[in-house]
């Protein structure tokens, strides 16, 4: 017997058309100057409190009595400061609620890695 053939129907393609959202130019450049200003303000207070740091660990060496304590309250000092960022740079002027979260959170990393750089760097003299 013969196959039927089979009939391909081609189904009509759906048209989709892209249609930007709004983008407020002024109000981009706002966000991205205020977040560079929080920025350093955050690497400011990253080189403030990394000497700090160093200043406590070197006061009371490891060899001593209480220099891991040092250590300990040093870190303490470190993230302390950083959930303070946001207030400072708000007495300072800036606004912080204008900045995207992700962006805020990127800040406080690198604060604390300029923390803890300027601490080692500090401890090693």
């Amino acid at each position: 017997m013969a196959k039927k053939k089979r009939r391909i129907v081609e189904e009509p393609v759906e048209e989709y058309e892209f249609t930007p959202s709004e983008f407020n130019e002024r109000e981009f450049i706002y966000k991205e100057i205020y977040s560079t200003r929080i920025f350093a303000v955050a690497m400011a207070m990253g080189v403030i409190v990394g000497i700090v740091a160093a200043i406590l660990i070197n006061a009371y060496p490891i060899e001593q009595d209480g220099g891991n304590w040092m250590s300990l309250i040093a870190t303490a000092l470190s993230f302390t400061v950083m959930f303070t960022i946001k207030k400072v740079a708000s007495a300072l002027g800036l606004h912080p609620e204008l900045i995207e979260v992700k962006s805020l959170a990127g800040t406080y990393i690198l604060y604390l890695g300029m923390a803890l750089s300027i601490c080692i760097i500090g401890v090693q003299f």
